[in-house]
């Protein structure tokens, strides 16, 4: 049998008590515990002279292979091309964009030291599974260096359509990087559309089956596999999360009040300024809930390196403080906003605490914390969920109030929606959301996506 051997940029810590912030990671390290396999890639830290040796530390079945990378490589690679340049242009945002040919030529100087040093470690008969736009280029570094292995690559963000790709001053030479891998999956049709479209309006390629296309010489298949999260195991944590310590704090704390809870990364794309506007409008034009809900948000710091996330977080504490000011008293705060992360099974239980997720960016390839939201709730009397249409995971959550972000008053009048919502409707929409959640969770992904690696019948 082969071994399934995952690369991204990060690897998640071997110490599972840690806080595990993004979904890649969650999901990634949920597949891997039930298939085994090797999970290689940078270990996070980053040194002047970083040692030429990976790292593997061995973990039930699971190998994690880490290495360090240089201050220049992360200035470059990570805080610059990746998510100074792809992440923007990924979500829809070219005004905050900057293309820089020296970062793009630290993008694909560290794509080839990464493929340099997982080749000592892959036999023939692996299947290779790259994650994300941090290493778009790894196929075909591999391929220069002569691995025929298949392998396979799963592009958690959004994909942007031809117009926006075309914005790339190394377009061409980035999506051709695309087709040296044998399957291609994206969580959604439209981020494939943006892949095809190139690959025949702008590379000369053409369809040769229903997902099959060929391009520049290569052959390679383009489909929609959307992630899932661990259902069940967040099913559990969140009730036992619920009867701790922590919940019982939670539940003094907000004496009675009801709860609406927002749980993001600190990112531009994540709709957060529009969000703390929602809810102001909320206390203006529904005063019933003043001093009767309050809303925590708890936004991840991430990328303290980026310019853009100093000014994000700025922004959301004048926006936090102007809606504290004009709405509090002395026993209740409207917003409340905590720039940390918490472990895992007491982030379950916060979100089973709430009667209303709300979950709006502005642009996600998925969202996972939508789906870990509804798997968190308390089957006999469940949460509602506000979810952004312009997330993926708007496509794979049936019965949530889907809004538009940007409009204020709309996502304003979604939460009182959620809010008076009657319990049995809240009970229909919560086992209608949860039977999507069990056919498509994160195994099933993993599963569906290396199988169809597996069969691969490319050139």
């Amino acid at each position: 049998m082969s071994r399934l051997v995952v690369v991204s940029n990060r690897v998640a810590p071997v110490d599972e008590t840690k806080p595990t912030s993004g979904g890649l990671a969650v999901a990634v390290l949920a597949a891997l515990k039930r298939s085994g396999g090797i999970w290689f890639g940078w270990s996070g830290d980053v040194a002047d002279v970083p040692g030429e040796a990976v790292n593997e530390v061995r973990s039930g079945k699971l190998t994690y292979a880490t290495f360090d990378l240089s201050t220049r490589d992360h200035d470059e690679y990570y805080n610059g091309f990746a998510n100074s340049t792809l992440w923007p242009l990924f979500h829809y945002r070219l005004d905050l964009a900057n293309f820089s040919r020296r970062n793009y030529t630290g993008y694909r100087r560290v794509n080839a030291f990464f493929a340099r040093k997982l080749i000592d470690l892959i036999e023939p008969d692996d299947l290779i599974w790259v994650h994300d736009y941090h290493l778009i280029p790894m196929a075909e570094e591999l391929r220069r260096a002569g691995v025929a292995n298949r392998i396979g690559f799963f592009l958690h963000t959004p994909l942007p359509p031809l117009d926006l790709l075309l914005a790339l001053p190394e377009h061409r030479e980035l999506m051709r990087s695309f087709f040296a891998y044998d399957l291609i999956g994206f969580q959604t049709a439209a981020d494939r559309r943006g892949l095809l479209d190139y690959a025949i309006q702008e590379a000369g390629g053409e369809m040769a089956g229903d997902t099959i296309f060929r391009a520049l010489g290569r052959t390679a298949s383009a489909e929609v596999h959307p992630i899932g999260v661990d259902t069940d195991n967040i099913e559990r944590m969140a009730a036992s999360a619920a009867a701790a310590r922590y919940g019982a704090r939670l539940r003094t704390s907000l004496g009675g009040r009801r709860l609406i809870v927002g749980v993001d990364r600190l990112d531009y794309s994540k709709g957060l300024p529009e969000r703390f506007m929602a809810f102001g409008h909320l206390m203006n034009a529904y005063p019933a809930n003043r001093n009767r809900v309050s809303l925590m948000q708890i936004a991840t710091p991430t990328r303290t390196g980026v310019p853009e996330y100093a000014e994000i977080r700025r922004t959301l504490e004048t926006l936090a403080g102007h809606v504290n000011g004009e709405f509090s008293d002395f026993d209740w705060v409207p917003i409340r906003y905590l720039n940390k992360s918490f472990a895992r099974r007491t982030l379950f239980g916060l979100l089973r605490s709430a009667q209303v997720g709300l979950v709006t960016p502005l642009r996600d390839g998925m969202n996972l914390v939508a789906m870990e939201y509804i798997a968190s709730q308390l089957p006999s009397d469940p949460g509602v969920l506000v979810l952004s249409r312009f997330a993926g995971a708007a496509w794979s959550i049936p019965d949530a109030i889907i809004v538009n972000p940007y409009d204020t008053e709309g996502v304003a009048e979604a939460i009182q929606q959620a809010l008076d919502m009657p319990r049995q409707e809240r009970v229909e929409r919560w086992q209608a959301n949860m039977d999507a959640l069990r056919r498509n969770d994160v195994n099933r992904w993993r599963e569906t996506f290396v199988a169809r690696l597996e069969e691969a019948p490319f050139a």
